[in-house]
């Protein structure tokens, strides 16, 4: 970072990294521009110190001066934070989290996502006969009323558009438990906000029951939905609980707090 100085008079650089972090940790936690007497009273600094040190952070555009005496976080730090954001991959995140939960279930886990009116399988975990797990992109899709993770995404559709798919699609069945009018659909989605997590019973397949918990990004959107799919007479109860904290360590990896 130009200016930054390696020494403040015999103040050891780790020193001065310290202060700088504590200066910006003092700013996130405002909304508007703060003092420098109130950074100042904040930190426990010397105006005078921490007038350098947010100068030097200012040449860098990590801080900015809206007016002279005041400070808030700067754009620089908007810039890296997209580099993160840009980095941070669904699948990435949820390989290691896939892996773990299939080891407690021993059945496949699902990563899918919405793409239109149809969720797409992007990642499963399941064994071999070997006993090995393995990850593989499987690229299936399947209509969305049809689905545990298709329902948390029509979940999150507000009722005119709910009505707009209904009306595209025609509700059409696979299976005798299929939901294929809209007043059915619209009474599963009212479940599946009352308790955030979402199940397919036998709808899309005969024999298979799903539950499902989704995966949201940094905005609080959902972007994707983990999924464990059993025969229909394995399927426990008790590993919805684990679903959904496994869900929410994935989010958090992209950067959603649950606050």
């Amino acid at each position: 970072m130009r200016g930054m100085r390696k020494t403040e008079g015999n103040t050891p650089t780790i020193q001065v990294l310290e202060r700088m972090f504590t200066l910006l940790d003092v700013l996130a936690a405002h909304r508007d521009p703060v003092s420098l007497k109130e950074i100042s009273e904040q930190t426990g600094l010397h105006p005078s110190t921490a007038h350098r040190i947010l100068n030097d952070l200012a040449v860098g555009r990590y801080v900015d001066r809206p007016e002279a005496g005041s400070y808030r976080l700067g754009m620089r730090l908007l810039e890296l934070g997209n580099l993160v954001k840009a980095r941070l991959d669904v699948r990435d995140a949820a390989l290691g989290p896939m892996r773990e939960l299939h080891k407690l279930t021993h059945q496949p886990v699902n990563l899918s996502v919405r793409q239109g009116d149809e969720i797409v399988y992007i990642e499963r975990t399941y064994s071999e006969r070997s006993g090995m797990q393995v990850v593989r992109a499987v690229g299936g899709r399947a209509p969305l009323h049809l689905t545990s993770v298709g329902k948390l995404f029509l979940a999150h559709d507000d009722p005119q558009r709910v009505r707009a798919y209904a009306t595209r699609t025609g509700l059409s069945g696979h299976t005798r438990n299929s939901i294929t009018d809209l007043p059915a659909l619209e009474r599963e989605l009212s479940k599946v906000r009352q308790y955030g997590t979402a199940r397919d019973n036998e709808e899309l397949e005969l024999g298979v029951r799903c539950m499902a918990a989704g995966i949201r990004d940094d905005q609080g959107r959902l972007v994707a939905g983990l999924s464990i799919s059993a025969p229909a007479d394995r399927l426990e109860e008790g590993w919805m609980e684990r679903l959904q904290a496994t869900a929410a360590s994935i989010s958090a990896a992209l950067g959603w707090q649950d606050r």
